[in-house]
């Protein structure tokens, strides 16, 4: 008979209720998409790649419906990453022109005196969304610079009102973090708002502390170079907020991380999309939007935490 052993989560984590958690975790794949909330809706596309070409293709319907429209299309687009290279092939190949198009990037790293990194640094957010996107458009078809927006310093206070000015995002994408937070808005941000939801979605852009587990996410990624380097990770960041969210028409989040068998957003994404809504997991604030959340086969994958007796144990070289 297996031996139990009981522990308390590690005070460090931003949620510890030991009950939710593991009602959470033991949330099937079979029963994930399932949600009181009808204006809450989750998906699995269970091929990697169809998981990215649905994404990519998301982002271009949009903005070729609203051209078709004669209407302005306003769009927050979360961290830079190579697939952001395949919206701007269909754009070309599909001559679609995105002069009606603005875009509000999530957010931008900062120094440990708040300074947003500069647009040079191949480190940031900005090259890589000049890099990935922007610059892979068709000049003729890109969309005037003066309409490319990312929080800095100089206008993370008003950074949020930029985006009501223009009557709030069509969409707002983005993923869930290990931490549970949207955009780089961490769970320690909101601990005076507990008991105050409604409060907390007034929160709007800031310039923030990055919490150790977002260090931890990001040191697993090609700017602190794959190798958990927690040191090549800024300590702060500008960002938007839950406000910003809320004023969203849609809030569309795509969770696809995932290393062979491995994915940090497994448990994470269970808990933000059946958890509590609560400051402690930002994210869970998708559940009383109008949001949909669509997940990649890996990270819809049941919890397992196995133990004991490896699969394949460790073989050492004969003398």
């Amino acid at each position: 008979m297996p031996v139990e052993f009981d522990f308390k989560p590690a005070e460090f984590l931003p949620f510890k209720d030991k009950k939710v958690i593991k009602r959470v975790r033991n949330i099937k794949k079979k029963d994930i998409c399932k949600h009181t909330n009808k204006n809450f809706k989750i998906r699995v596309i269970e091929d990697q790649t169809a998981f990215v070409f649905a994404w990519a293709l998301h982002i271009v319907k949009g903005i070729k419906n609203s051209l078709e429209q004669g209407k302005r299309h306003v769009i927050i687009l979360p961290a830079p990453n190579p697939q952001y290279a395949l919206v701007a092939e269909i754009i070309n190949q599909l001559n679609i022109s995105c002069t009606h198009v603005h875009t509000f990037n999530m957010d931008e790293y900062a120094d440990e005196e708040g300074n947003t990194a500069p647009k040079e640094w191949k480190g940031g957010f900005q090259y890589w969304m000049w890099h990935d996107f922007f610059n892979r458009i068709k000049s003729e078809l890109r969309m005037p610079e003066k309409q490319i927006h990312f929080p800095s310093t100089k206008n993370v206070r008003y950074y949020s009102k930029m985006i009501e000015d223009l009557a709030g995002a069509d969409v707002c994408y983005g993923g869930i973090g290990w931490s549970g937070h949207i955009a780089f808005f961490e769970p320690h941000i909101g601990a005076d708002y507990i008991d105050d939801i409604d409060g907390y979605l007034e929160l709007g852009s800031r310039i923030v502390d990055l919490h150790p587990i977002t260090l931890c996410q990001n040191s697993l990624f090609a700017d602190a170079g794959c190798s958990g380097d927690i040191a090549a990770c800024p300590p702060k960041a500008a960002t938007i907020g839950p406000r910003d969210l809320k004023n969203s028409k849609l809030v569309s989040f795509w969770n696809g991380f995932s290393y062979g068998d491995v994915s940090w957003q497994r448990f994470i994404s269970r808990l933000a999309a059946h958890g509590p809504v609560t400051p402690l997991v930002p994210a869970s604030i998708l559940q009383i939007l109008n949001s949909e959340l669509t997940l990649s086969g890996s990270v819809a994958e049941d919890c397992k935490i196995e133990t004991g007796e490896r699969k394949t144990p460790i073989q050492f070289p004969e003398e």
